[in-house]
């Protein structure tokens, strides 16, 4: 397994310049409005986007090599208690994957995925907004 971290950014040019720097590579997977380094130490998923909004931290998350390590990790979202999105396959990030979905104590969001391939020739859709409404529906509720 390894950490996922997705950031927005306004300049995609220094960031790409400057997070190579501080990881000592070179982008895994460019692309106009989405890069990724997969970097082996320390052990992360990290992404830089342009155009999703106001520059910060966007989401993190688990990602995982299996379908049981998937399903693991599922199965600890669906016990905490909380609104989550259930694992779904999606197309999101220029890639086939499947993920679940929840959000922290500090309404941080957290998504558990597996990907299976990093090839589409389209950004995709996620649900992430999906679950923002879900938090919504439940703080209104209550």
């Amino acid at each position: 397994m390894k950490l996922h971290i997705s950031m927005r950014v306004e300049d995609l040019d220094k960031a790409i310049e400057f997070y190579s720097a501080l990881f000592g590579q070179e982008p895994t997977i460019q692309r106009d409005n989405y890069v990724k380094w997969d970097v082996a130490d320390p052990a992360v998923n990290f992404v830089i986007e342009s155009g999703k909004g106001d520059s910060g931290l966007d989401h993190m998350g688990i990602q995982v090599e299996t379908s049981d390590q998937l399903e693991s990790m599922a199965e600890r979202i669906r016990s905490m208690d909380r609104p989550f999105l259930d694992v779904e396959k999606t197309t999101c990030c220029y890639a086939k994957m499947e993920k679940a979905w929840v959000k922290g104590e500090a309404d941080d969001k957290w998504e558990a995925f597996l990907t299976h391939s990093h090839d589409e020739g389209e950004y995709g859709e996620d649900r992430e907004t999906q679950l923002d409404d879900m938090y919504a529906d439940a703080e209104r509720a209550s």
